[in-house]
C-alpha cells in the first residue's frame, strides 16, 4: 500500500469518476485504475462498485475512505511542520538563553537573516529541548555526554550566587565559595550547573534538589536555600526577593551550542559565529 493509492481512492470518491479523478491528480485514467486495483489487492477487499455512469463505495470502501482521509491529512500536516520549521530556527535553553546577549543576538540575527526567525524556547531537560524535538539548537552549560549531538563552545560566563534579599549575603557586592558553603544550596540535577563537587570534600554544603528555574527562584526568595548559577540567569531571571552577587573565586562556566549530529540546521555556522562574537565583544576592554 502506498500513499498514491489512498490519494487515488479519495480523488475518485470526490470527483465521482475515474476520468475526473485523473484530471484532478494530473495523471492518466489507467494510472488511477491501477492504483485502486493495487489498494484493493493490498487490503483484500473491493472498495468501489464501478458502472458506466458513476462509482459507488462498497461497505468496506466507506470505512476505508474515512481512514484514508485522516492518513492523508496527517501526512500533509507533517509536510506543514517541515515547511514551518524552515522559516524559523528554534534555540532551546533550560534556565537562561544567552542572558544579556539574547536580545542583541535576536536583533542582529533579524537584520542579517530576515528570512529565518530566531526563536528561543525553554525546556528544562538535560538537552534543553533537543531530544524532545522542541529545539533545533540548544544552549548548554554542562557537559553533554551524548554521541547523538555535536557541540561548539561560544563563550564563558562568571558564576553568580542567588540569595534572599533579606540575608546578610545580599548586603555584600561580591561573594566567595566559602561564604556559600555554610548554607543550603538548591541544585537542579537535570539541567543545573552547580554540584557539590565545586567545593572541597571537607567543605561541601548541604544541598536541596529542585526541578526548574521557577522552583529554584521561589525557594531562594523564601530564604530556604541559596543558589549558584551562570551570569545569564542573573540577567534573564530577575525576581522580587532574589539578589544576584558575583562569586569571585568560582570557576567560569563554558557556554556551548549543541545540535543533532546527523541533522545540523543550515543556519548553524552563522549562529555560532554571531554568538561567539557577542561573547568575545563583552570581554574586550
Amino acid at each position: 500500500m502506498e500513499l498514491r493509492h489512498l490519494r487515488a481512492l479519495v480523488a475518485v470518491v470526490d470527483a465521482g469518476t475515474f476520468t475526473d479523478a485523473a484530471v484532478a491528480l494530473g495523471c492518466s485514467q489507467p494510472s488511477v485504475s491501477r492504483s485502486i486495483a493495487a489498494l484493493e489487492a493490498a487490503l483484500g477487499t473491493r472498495l468501489l462498485e464501478r458502472s458506466k455512469q458513476h462509482v459507488l463505495l462498497t461497505g468496506s470502501g466507506i470505512r476505508v475512505v474515512a481512514h484514508a482521509r485522516r492518513v492523508l491529512e496527517e501526512v500533509a500536516h507533517l509536510y506543514r511542520i517541515v515547511e514551518a520549521s524552515s522559516a524559523e530556527l528554534r534555540v532551546g535553553y533550560a534556565y537562561a538563553a544567552l542572558g544579556k546577549h539574547t536580545r542583541r543576538l535576536q536583533k542582529a540575527w533579524a537584520a542579517a537573516h530576515p528570512e529565518v526567525a530566531l526563536v528561543f524556547v525553554q525546556s528544562n531537560s538535560s538537552t534543553a529541548g533537543l531530544s524532545e524535538g522542541i529545539a533545533d539548537v540548544a544552549v548548554i552549560r554542562r557537559p553533554l555526554a551524548d554521541d547523538r549531538f555535536d557541540v561548539a563552545t561560544v563563550g564563558v560566563e562568571a558564576r553568580y550566587a542567588a540569595v534572599d534579599t533579606d540575608s546578610a549575603l545580599a548586603r555584600r557586592r561580591s561573594l566567595r565559595m566559602a561564604d556559600l558553603a555554610r548554607h543550603t544550596i538548591a541544585i537542579d540535577c537535570r539541567s543545573g550547573t552547580t554540584t557539590p563537587n565545586l567545593w572541597p570534600p571537607d567543605a561541601r554544603p548541604r544541598t536541596r534538589t529542585i526541578e526548574g528555574v521557577d522552583e529554584w527562584l521561589t525557594l531562594i526568595a523564601a530564604g530556604q536555600a541559596i543558589g549558584m548559577t551562570a551570569e545569564a540567569t542573573a540577567n534573564q531571571n530577575p525576581r522580587p526577593g532574589v539578589a544576584y552577587r558575583i562569586v569571585t573565586d568560582a570557576p567560569e562556566i563554558e557556554v556551548r551550542l549543541a545540535w543533532w549530529k546527523d541533522d545540523p540546521p543550515a543556519q548553524l555556522p552563522a549562529l555560532v559565529e554571531m554568538t561567539r562574537e557577542l561573547y568575545a565583544a563583552a570581554r574586550r576592554p
